[in-house]
């Protein structure tokens, strides 16, 4: 995402083909995709029975986690950074007049 950001971009690990071919609607093609992939093949196949498919869904609810702990880790980053740049520009500013 923004600036300068040391967290490492995740990659995509499956491709636009692949996604339209399962039939993944637009909103919930992101990083985690290549997990909803398998869970909804289960889904399927078992009649969308939520107890036959719980270790395909841990999965995809894991990975939304992760890539939801890294947006609000990389979000506390660039906060911290722009505190620190305000902050240095207020010591600054305060120089100048003192």
């Amino acid at each position: 995402m923004g600036g300068g950001s040391k967290v490492a971009e995740p990659k995509m690990q499956c491709t636009d083909e692949e996604m339209a071919q399962n039939r993944i609607p637009l909103d919930y093609r992101d990083f985690c995709a290549h997990k909803l992939i398998p869970l909804n093949n289960c889904r399927r196949k078992n009649l969308y029975l939520p107890f036959r498919c719980e270790d395909e869904r841990h999965d995809y609810e894991k990975c939304q986690y992760d890539q939801y702990m890294r947006r609000v880790n990389e979000m506390k980053a660039i906060l911290k950074e722009e505190r620190k740049m305000a902050r240095k520009a207020r010591e600054e500013a305060e120089a100048l007049q003192g």
